[in-house]
């Protein structure tokens, strides 16, 4: 998938959060990490997927793809906040469970925090796209619900959120 579209969204998004916050050149990169570790437990709180404890069904598909939208959100704005891109189009597989995979993103978001390099960003991005294909989202959905996001985002911004 091209990210670039997105990344120029995001980009939009941002730079009106900012000025909305008077936070115009002021570095968030710390706040961004925590709200996507934060918005990371929210989605594995909606697939249930390591509660064991619990018989209660994980929630439905729509609600999951918006949680996990968010974290693209935030994956794609700490991009921004160091220069990075991601433009690979290879994710790989992953080869274990949801409960694994998302121990693996969230591995891979304190490597980004510790060593915020283009290296780290692309494996957190990769990482982030295997847990995302593990849940049965492809491409154009995740697209799809980025874009309806984004606007629900602006939405709310106007509103005070």
């Amino acid at each position: 998938m091209d990210w670039s579209e997105l990344y120029t969204m995001q980009k939009q998004l941002d730079n009106y959060i900012e000025s909305q916050h008077d936070l115009t050149g002021k570095d968030i990169f710390e706040e961004k990490h925590l709200a996507l570790l934060v918005e990371l437990g929210e989605l594995a709180n909606e697939t249930r997927c390591f509660k064991f404890w619990s018989k209660k069904p994980r929630n439905e598909d729509a609600i999951i793809l918006e949680e996990y939208v968010d974290g693209i959100h935030f994956i794609l704005s700490l991009g921004l906040e160091k220069g990075y891109e991601y433009t690979s189009t290879r994710t790989g597989n992953s080869s274990g469970s949801e409960t694994e995979q998302f121990n693996h993103v969230f591995n891979a978001c304190v490597l980004f925090k510790q060593q915020p390099t283009q290296a780290n960003y692309e494996v957190l991005f990769e990482k982030y796209l295997q847990l995302g294909e593990l849940l049965g989202f492809d491409e154009k959905a995740v697209q799809n619900a980025y874009f309806k996001k984004n606007e629900i985002n602006y939405e709310r911004q106007n509103q005070g959120y």
